[in-house]
């Protein structure tokens, strides 16, 4: 047995599956891998306390929960990442002395490092940065963790020209420790953690790109360089991202919408999509099909104003939340003189060109006295909303100022939380499985630190919606803090071709909205009762869900969905009469045909049709008219088919027709 003296040098920590580790005191995160096993130790790069990550030297006290996180781990991918942008800024300094870092994070995919330089680093520089960063991993130089007293701290980076670093050491809260880690003779400020060494980040990384960034985003502020790079745990997970990337640039929406001719953006309407007809006829089409899914669901379609007093948007709270992101124009009715209307006051009233439409509804919800037994009502609304958002954000259809929601909001009892959230989900479930989206996940984001409402509601709302992802059976992943302002909210993170995700549909169960606007509904009791809110998009918006179809697509639509289900083309005039009578009986069957009778050479023809994406081309000549026949090419095929004309025709009409 220990002894007494034995037992107060020892101390206990948890592992995560529940097993208790004895340790002695003074025991690091590395003493305890070995502990475990030597192959652990050698594999692992840092540890988890809690939900913390910490360096692998980390002391470890009596009853912490410890698991140890290896490199190929999820939290260890972030390492990587973390610790490449501190290697990439040695070599910087290295390369180019009296270059300044500030911040260098790990993001998606990668990292960045933003440098104050008189002369901005180019693309030509990156080259010269990624072999001397190679250099210095191959050193396998250790990441040595210090603390230092605040006031040294500032000295000393003012002091070697670093007044970036300084200056955000002085922004830092009084109570907060400083650590500074040491790399070889190359020190930078920074909470941590970091791995054992340089040697841990690998050689899957490259650097991407150079970009302009201000200091701490502010547009007052200096113009910095920002160098992205991208960092794996091996070269075959960093070709794989690589091809991706490749294949993203041949599928971008903006250059495929270009070649389709479905829309432009200008600067004179930034933000704002000018849609082509063929554009057009996809979002259409697409809107059409939305609202055959939402009238069969159960939802009455609504209309609501563009324009609305800002006291809606103040008691929902969006007024306090997104005011900058709004577009708001002064409510005051000038005089009318000879010279033209004047203004005699500061207008104190304000009107808002709605960002989202929920305020709406909950209006045309209060107009006139509502029973239990009319609940659950479901309103939609193709609805036409705007939202400042920053030029620099603004990104093709992806992120625009104008955009019109797939948007719904029901209404309903507590009791009936649970089978109006299952029905959302069985709803965009067949929506995405219609559009060709099976591979999706689902978030669960959880209240944020900034909200409305009491945590008793809150907790009913959290709970709501997990009991429809227990009822469903489905998996999800909860986000802690991510959920809007007034709810928590249901996440669809959907997959597309080439393995990018993104984020469309959203549930989010709301208690306080409906209480913030006073609206009431009489119960079984008699008594007024609060409904329960429930907003929905299964799309997200039009104009960027068809971006995202775009993309993943590379441009080829379903048929039911494509601007051009058939195109006719003629390879000599003597042909003309025969292609024009198959074009009006697909006219007539309500196909989206184009008739091409144009005295141009038919590979011609074929090459301009092919890059407009058609799904179908029908060539014609004079052997076809006299058999009866078409030469069908498929789009991304090289073979040619010869059909029967009117089989080829009722095909077509088959294959056209939408899904539902």
């Amino acid at each position: 047995m220990a002894s007494q003296a034995e037992l107060k040098n020892n101390i206990s920590v948890i592992l995560p599956d529940g097993s208790a580790r004895t340790l002695k005191a003074g025991s690091t995160g590395l003493d305890l891998a070995n502990d475990i096993s030597k192959s652990l130790a050698k594999a692992s790069v840092a540890i988890k306390l809690g939900d913390e990550v910490r360096d692998l030297s980390t002391v470890l006290q009596d009853g912490d929960k410890v698991s140890i996180v290896k490199r190929d781990d999820e939290d260890g991918l972030e390492l990587i990442r973390h610790d490449a942008a501190h290697v990439m800024a040695q070599a910087v300094q290295e390369l180019f002395p009296g270059t300044q870092v500030t911040i260098g994070p790990a993001i998606d995919n990668g990292f960045y490092y933003d440098f104050a330089r008189d002369e901005p680093f180019s693309s030509d520089d990156l080259e010269a940065i990624e072999k001397r960063m190679r250099q210095i991993v191959e050193k396998a130089e250790p990441f040595l963790r210090e603390e230092w007293d605040r006031n040294e701290a500032i000295k000393h980076f003012r002091g070697i020209g670093e007044e970036y670093k300084a200056q955000i050491i002085e922004d830092l809260p009084e109570s907060e420790t400083i650590s500074v880690y040491t790399q070889g003779d190359w020190k930078d400020l920074c909470r941590g953690p970091h791995m054992p060494t340089t040697k841990h980040v690998g050689t899957a990384f490259k650097l991407m790109k150079v970009a302009g960034a201000y200091w701490r985003g502010d547009s007052n502020n200096a113009m910095l360089t920002r160098i992205y790079g991208t960092a794996w745990r091996n070269d075959k997970e960093l070709k794989a991202y690589l091809t991706m990337l490749e294949e993203a640039e041949k599928r971008d929406h903006r250059k495929i919408g270009n070649e389709m001719d479905l829309f432009h953006l200008q600067t004179e309407a930034q933000g704002s999509v000018f849609w082509h007809p063929r554009g057009y006829t996809i979002y259409n089409q697409l809107e059409q099909y939305m609202r055959r899914r939402v009238q069969d669901g159960g939802y009455v379609e609504v209309k609501t104003p563009q324009l609305m007093h800002s006291k809606f948007w103040e008691i929902s709270g969006h007024w306090q939340k997104y005011r900058d992101g709004m577009f708001v124009v002064p409510d005051v009715v000038p005089n009318t003189t000879e010279d033209g209307p004047v203004f005699e006051e500061e207008p104190k009233d304000f009107l808002a060109l709605k960002p989202m439409n929920c305020p709406a509804h909950v209006q045309i919800f209060k107009q006139g006295i509502k029973s239990y037994k009319d609940l659950p009502i479901r309103y939609a609304e193709m609805g036409c909303c705007h939202r400042n958002e920053a030029h620099g954000a603004l990104h093709g259809l992806l992120r625009v100022r104008q955009f019109t929601q797939d948007d719904g909001h029901v209404f309903c009892r507590e009791d009936q939380i649970l089978e109006e959230a299952v029905k959302f989900c069985q709803l965009t479930e067949k929506v995405y499985q219609d559009l060709g989206f099976t591979n999706y996940r689902l978030t669960l984001e959880t209240r944020p630190e900034m909200r409305v409402g009491s945590d008793e509601l809150w907790d009913k709302a959290e709970k709501g919606l997990k009991d429809a992802m227990d009822h469903l059976g489905m998996d999800y992943q909860i986000c802690e803090g991510d959920g809007a302002f007034y709810g928590p909210k249901l996440g669809y993170i959907l997959t597309d071709a080439i393995g990018r995700e993104w984020g469309c549909g959203t549930l989010q169960l709301d208690f306080n909205l409906p209480e913030r606007f006073d609206a009431t509904y009489i119960g079984e009791d008699g008594q007024k009762h609060r409904p329960v809110m429930l907003h929905r998009a299964v799309l997200g918006t039009f104009e960027r869900f068809i971006g995202i179809m775009i993309e993943s697509y590379a441009g080829k639509f379903p048929l039911w969905l494509a601007p051009t289900q058939c195109a006719i083309a003629t390879i000599l005039p003597a042909a003309d009469d025969y292609a024009t009578k198959i074009y009006d009986e697909l006219k007539a069957a309500g196909v989206r045909v184009e008739l091409d009778l144009r005295n141009e050479k038919i590979n011609y023809k074929v090459r301009e049709h092919m890059t407009q994406k058609t799904s179908h081309l029908f060539v014609v000549g004079a052997r076809e008219a006299e058999q009866g026949t078409v030469a069908i090419r498929r789009l991304g095929s090289d073979k040619q088919e010869i059909m029967p004309y009117k089989e080829a025709v009722q095909m077509i009409i088959d294959a056209s027709k939408p899904p539902f």
